[in-house]
This record gives C-alpha cells, sequence and structure tokens, in this order.
C-alpha cells in the first residue's frame, strides 16, 4: 500500500484517523496507542501477510533480550548481560544477511568456481533493514543504560509505526517512548494536523510530480548502459536524471512519514536537510539520510573506536563505516562500491581540512573568498555525489563502468535519445528546489510562526485543513497515473 495510492488516502487513512479520534474522544485508556499499532500491523501485512511472522519473531526476540538486559528485572552479572547482547546481535545480523544477502553469496561463489548455482528462493521482506536497525539500536542501548521498555504493546508500536516502517526513518526509542507512553489528549490537535497535512502535500508533490517524471528517463540510459556505451551528453542526462529522482523519492516519501506521524501527534525525526547544498562531503552525510547516519555514527562508527586513536584508525573507521553502510542498502558489490567511494570522500575531506587549518595561504584565501571557496566545495561535492549515485543505480559494474566512461571521456558510439521537454522541465524545477529554495522544514516551520497557528480560530483551521485536503486529492487523482511508482528505498 503506497502512500500515493488511493486506497492508501482514501480508505486506510481516513479509517485509521477516525478510529484514533473515538479512542481519544471515549479516553478509553491507552486504546489509541493499541489502535495505532493494529493499524501498523495491518498496512505492513497489506504487502504481504505472510511475512508478519518473521516481524513478530524479531520483535518477540528483541523485546525479550531487552528485558534480560534491564538491570532491574534480570542482573546475574556483567558477563551474562554481555552474553545476551551478543546473542541478540548474532541473530538480529544473521536474520538480515540471510534475507538479504544469501543469494549475493550464491551469485558470487558461482562466478568465482565458474559452477552456475541456481539462487535460493528468498523473499526480501519489506522495511527488513529498518526494523532490525531500529531493534539493534533498542538493544544495544538496553544493554548499556540498563533499562527496557515494559509496555508491549508500545514497543509493537515503536517498532511497527506504519509511517516509517517500510523506509525509514530509522527510529530512536528514546524519541519515541515518550510520546507513545505520555497521557493521551482528548482529541487530535488541530495546528499538527493541519502540520502534518502540509508535510504530507509537500511530500506527494515531490514523489509524484518531480521524481516519477525524472524516474523513466533515469531508467531508460541506465537500461541502455547495461550493453553500451553512452555519449557525454547522454550519461550525464541519465546521472542528473537519477540524482533528481533519488532525492525527490527518498526526501518526499520522509516528508510523507513525518506528515502522516504529525497527524497523530507524533513527531518523527527529519531525515534531510537540503544535503545537495552541503559544501563538503562531511556536511553532505550530516544532511542526507540523517537517521542512518546517526545510527552508523553511535553504533558503529563510535564503537569501533571514532577519532579517539589517532587520524589513522579514524580513517579506517571511517572507510568500514561507510563500507557496511553501503552494503546494509542491498545485496550488490555495487552498493558496497558507493558506500566505499563515500568513505573515501569522507578522508579526502578530513586531510584537506587539515591542511586548509595549517597552511596560512588556503585558510587565509578560505577567509578572504568565503563565496567563492563555498561554491567551489558545493560543485566538487555534488560532482563526487553524482558519481557514486551511478553505482548505486547501476546493475552491474559494467553498466556503471559505461555510464562513467561516458560522463568523463564522451564517449560517442551511440545516442540515447532519451531526452524529452517534459523530463528536461522536472529536472531543472527539482535542482532548483534542491539547490535554491527553503526546504520542508524551513517552509513549515517559516508558515507556523508567521501565521501562529496555534492562535487562529477554528474556522481559520478547518479553511486551511479543507484547503490542503483539498489539495491532496487534487494531486492523488491528477498524478494517478505515476502514483504507482514504489519508492526507491522500499527495496532496502
Amino acid at each position: 500500500m503506497l502512500f500515493t495510492s488511493g486506497i492508501f488516502v482514501f480508505v486506510y487513512l481516513p479509517i485509521v484517523l477516525l478510529g484514533y479520534m473515538l479512542c481519544l474522544r471515549f479516553a478509553w485508556g491507552r486504546a489509541g496507542i493499541a489502535w495505532l499499532a493494529l493499524a501498523s500491523l495491518a498496512f505492513y501485512a497489506y504487502w504481504d501477510a505472510k511475512v508478519l511472522v518473521l516481524l513478530f519473531a524479531s520483535m518477540a526476540l528483541n523485546y525479550t533480550a531487552g528485558a534480560l538486559l534491564d538491570k532491574s528485572v534480570w542482573n546475574p552479572g556483567q558477563r551474562a548481560r554481555k552474553a545476551v547482547l551478543i546473542g541478540v546481535v548474532v541473530c538480529n545480523l544473521s536474520g538480515l544477511a540471510y534475507y538479504k544477502y544469501a543469494n549475493l553469496l550464491v551469485s558470487s561463489v558461482g562466478a568465482i568456481t565458474g559452477q552456475a548455482l541456481s539462487p535460493l528462493d528468498i523473499v526480501l521482506p519489506l522495511g527488513i533493514s529498518f526494523y532490525t536497525f531500529t531493534q539493534l539500536a533498542y538493544v544495544v542501548d538496553a544493554y548499556v543504560y540498563g533499562r527496557s521498555e515494559r509496555s508491549p504493546t508500545a514497543y509493537v508500536l515503536f517498532v511497527t509505526y506504519f509511517p516509517h516502517l517500510v523506509a525509514g526513518p530509522v527510529l530512536h526509542h528514546a524519541e519515541m517512548m515518550p510520546q507513545f507512553l505520555r497521557p493521551q489528549p482528548r482529541s487530535i490537535d488541530p495546528a499538527m494536523f493541519v502540520e502534518g497535512l502540509a508535510f504530507f502535500v509537500i511530500g506527494l508533490v515531490k514523489k509524484v510530480l518531480i521524481a516519477d517524471n525524472v524516474a523513466p528517463a533515469a531508467n531508460r540510459v541506465f537500461d541502455l548502459a547495461g550493453t553500451e556505451q553512452l555519449g557525454f551528453v547522454d550519461s550525464w542526462y541519465g546521472a542528473l536524471a537519477y540524482t533528481v529522482q533519488i532525492y525527490f523519492d527518498f526526501s518526499g516519501y520522509s516528508d510523507m512519514a513525518v506528515g502522516l506521524a504529525l497527524m497523530f501527534m507524533i513527531r518523527l525525526p527529519f531525515n534531510f536537510d537540503s544535503p545537495y547544498r552541503a559544501s563538503s562531503i562531511v556536511d553532505f552525510w550530516r544532511c542526507w539520510h540523517m537517521t542512518l547516519s546517526r545510527f552508523l555514527r553511535d553504533y558503529l562508527y563510535i564503537p569501533l573506536g571514532g577519532n579517539r586513536h589517532g587520524p589513522m584508525r579514524r580513517h579506517s573507521n571511517l572507510m568500514v563505516t561507510m563500507l557496511l553502510g553501503g552494503l546494509w542498502h542491498g545485496a550488490s558489490w555495487t552498493f558496497l562500491v558507493w558506500g566505499g567511494l563515500h568513505g573515501f570522500y569522507l578522508l579526502i575531506n578530513h586531510v584537506w581540512r587539515g591542511l586548509v587549518s595549517r597552511s596560512a595561504a588556503l585558510g587565509g584565501f578560505a577567509a578572504r573568498h568565503p563565496g567563492i571557496y563555498r561554491v567551489a566545495g558545493v560543485v566538487l561535492t555534488m560532482f563526487g555525489v553524482v558519481v557514486a549515485w551511478v553505482f548505486f543505480r547501476a546493475e552491474s559494474f559494467q553498466s556503471a563502468g559505461n555510464m562513467l566512461a561516458g560522463m568523463l571521456f564522451g564517449a560517442q558510439t551511440m545516442e540515447a535519445e532519451v531526452a524529452d521537454a517534459n523530463t528536461l522541465f522536472y529536472m531543472l524545477l527539482g535542482l532548483l528546489i534542491a539547490f535554491l529554495l527553503p526546504n520542508s522544514q524551513q517552509l513549515i516551520g517559516a508558515a507556523r510562526d508567521r501565521l501562529k497557528v496555534e492562535g487562529v480560530s477554528r474556522f481559520l483551521q478547518g479553511a486551511m485543513m479543507g484547503a490542503l485536503a483539498f489539495a491532496v486529492v487534487a494531486l492523488v487523482v491528477v498524478s494517478a497515473s505515476n502514483a504507482s511508482s514504489e519508492f526507491i528505498y522500499f527495496n532496502f
């Protein structure tokens, strides 16, 4: 069930909202939380009810492990607690590895040995990467702080909450549990509902009007690159189309997730902060998929030693973190290369910053010409990001090689003839928005402060909600032909 589909907008969401409002209105204890948990499980089951068994097993394992690591419940000693932690981490990662990487291992062994090995009959469960990482963070924190979540209903909602379940953001229990366990109000907050609806509309526009309109061009170019070398213009056209597509596809989903959660008076963390304006790759990773960056930093990079043991150790920790972060995205060696490229970029970035801080000439130029220095940084960062996206999108190293050959050397063996006015318009519009216009949280934050939504009359609140609801309906109807495409990160 896609957020952009009619069944979600016109059937599922109204039913869930109505049920939630009834729970609040009649003050049935924590029935609102139980209702959202049930609705989230139904949302997941709509994709494939069979995978609910795996989801329940994962939640039971991690909830039980959290209780065993809670010192107020069971505290036999540090050695036993560490054994529980190691065991549950191994179980989580083993399940993730089997479903995501078993066929990659089979194909790799077949390529090395020259044998034609049949792939395993494995269907990747939706959202397994996100709910596994979410629960790993919970279990690790239960070990470190000796505290766990006692409410099984709240825990189920924490893991399965439908706005984030299949494509993030990666949630942290310290942010979410207090919201689930707070005293419930008697009705939905109109101001938060309006804010949530605004986020949902912006995300919907990003997905169906920009990402879905540039996706066909990106697909055509990368499909051609699988067998042929492309010209300079064609290669860059396809690479930039995908650069626009993935940004507006994934940030659009994240905005819609934030908006849906706000309708139920729950705040999810933001996942994007205009990453294409970053003037360095370090800044890029502070603004792109921010919840994954936070997870990798807190639960992989820092435990490996972070930057505490000198520059060489920091560089190796960065590279390991980015390689594993790349492989997390999918069962292909091209994802590993994508992560390795970003790790390499980060190493260069740290070395460059060290040179600037030690060199009077470089530091002086940056201080005297900050505008030129920043623009150069943005251009160079975007060049590296676009090159890395080629490996992220390509289905094989041959496809990536042909794309890069065209982009870097301008091989003119064929003309793809993929350009069209419609795609070009949406590509330019997307780049304009990404580089120059305020992002969604800036727009809505400014509107909230300017209009002071909390203090407006009920009439104005109703008018705003009605107008935004009409916009949602209009966009869904107008974009019906495009709304059937899945979000890119559903595959991860």
